[in-house]
């Protein structure tokens, strides 16, 4: 494990990370349950989203009101996401009250009330969500994105499908809960202040009857299909003004010895306004009216994710200058590009640093990514050690070729 970082494994095999921060009186955690949406059964489509909501409707002796309420006494800030892997429930706050939020998070991972009427409210409030993408074509367009390009069902999406969750029962949830909340393969992470032998303590004593349920249980739980995704082009039609471009290329895992300088290249490509994407395809066309390229990363793949909204006129230009710039990328960077770079991935880095709740995050996802945490250091480290031939030498290497494109508006384009 990397300097700084606590690590323990529980009897049940769950593991408690953790980072101490100097100078703060807060504390963020979170429980990553191995239920994403990848990991539900087929049919099950946004069945993640509804468990997120309604393992907080009640638990423990606390009915949903009651429970709210604790919660609030306590001052939490709730950080609750939906992924492809997992199912992630935490919260930052006050760090005297850790513990107490601890005690409640147990609950509702062990003993959620998992009422039938507050799981009919649960997903009324997933299929208004999905609803409302139709309102968000940038959001949507990216989660389409993401569908079309991942190998099924890595891509599926985490907000869900209208005709699944109309069809989706209460006890097939429960199963689901049941099959995907294994202990042995959660992970805890928390960071900020904090007693971390204390918290092995409470966490070895609240999860500790749970052993012997915590083996792999196969029933609810997804299959997987390696082959890839469902082709390189999709169009869905919309009578509005706009045409929201949605692009997304193979790209090197977190755990490549190249990783570094992918995320040099990616950030030299769309780290500001003097990165090659905004000025090229904004600035000197005035192509569109927004643009950016970012790393997206799952366990088993990763890619650069590409947005561009733009008029239907443009459209087909947009795209077309947005792959001229991937592959120009090939060709080479500058020392000045470099530099830039560096200092908008470092500074990034610096925001991470000071948020207890993004560090939490980044531990537990380190962990389940490489088995084991990158200190903030190494980080800054391996950024300040990548030179312009060895990024030049990788994006030769790997020229981008292959993408998958995705259009939400009254026009198509065409993907060469």
């Amino acid at each position: 494990m990397a300097e700084g970082v606590d690590k323990h494994t529980l009897k049940n095999g769950m593991v408690v990370l953790g980072e101490s921060m100097e100078g703060v009186e807060s504390a963020a955690f979170g429980f990553m349950l191995p239920a994403g949406a990848a990991q539900l059964p087929e049919g099950c489509c946004g069945a993640s989203n509804v468990i997120a909501d309604w393992i907080f409707r009640g638990a423990g002796s606390k009915n949903s009101r009651q429970l709210g309420d604790a919660l609030d006494g306590l001052g939490l800030h709730r950080v609750n996401s939906v992924g492809s892997s997992h199912i992630t429930i935490g919260a930052a706050l006050e760090a005297g009250n850790l513990s107490k939020a601890i005690d409640l998070y147990a609950d509702v991972i062990l003993r959620a009330s998992l009422k039938q009427d507050q799981f009919e409210l649960a997903r009324q409030l997933a299929i208004d969500g999905v609803l409302s993408l139709d309102d968000e074509p940038r959001q949507k367009v990216m989660l389409k994105l993401r569908e079309q390009f991942y190998p099924s069902p890595l891509g599926r999406s985490a907000a869900g499908d209208i005709d699944e969750l109309k069809i989706l029962t209460d006890e097939k949830t429960k199963g689901i809960i049941k099959a995907n909340f294994n202990l042995s393969q959660t992970i805890f992470a928390v960071a900020g202040k904090y007693d971390f032998d204390s918290i092995c303590r409470q966490m070895e004593d609240l999860f500790a009857a749970n052993i012997e349920d915590s083996e792999t249980k196969d029933e609810g739980r997804g299959t997987r299909d390696d082959g890839r995704a469902r082709g390189k082009y999709k169009h869905i039609d919309n009578e509005g003004a706009q045409v929201h471009i949605g692009l997304m290329t193979e790209t090197v895992k977190p755990a490549d010895e190249n990783y570094y300088n992918a995320r040099v290249a990616i950030s030299v490509l769309s780290g500001g306004m003097s990165a090659r994407l905004f000025t090229e395809v904004r600035e000197k066309r005035g192509l569109c009216y927004a643009i950016g390229a970012r790393y997206h990363t799952l366990k088993e793949a990763a890619g650069i994710m590409c947005y561009a909204g733009t008029t239907p006129e443009k459209a087909q230009e947009t795209l077309d200058v947005i792959i001229g710039e991937f592959e120009r990328l090939s060709e080479g960077i500058t020392e000045e590009e470099m530099g830039r770079a560096k200092v908008g991935l470092k500074s990034t880095l610096i925001l991470q640093s000071e948020s207890s709740s993004s560090r939490a995050g980044a531990i537990g996802s380190d962990y389940y990514m490489l088995g084991r945490v990158r200190s903030l250091d190494e980080i800054k480290k391996k950024i300040e050690q990548t030179t312009v031939d060895a990024v030049s030498d990788f994006l030769r290497g790997n020229k981008f070729k292959e993408f998958t494109v995705v259009t939400i508006g009254p026009k198509r384009v065409t993907v060469k």
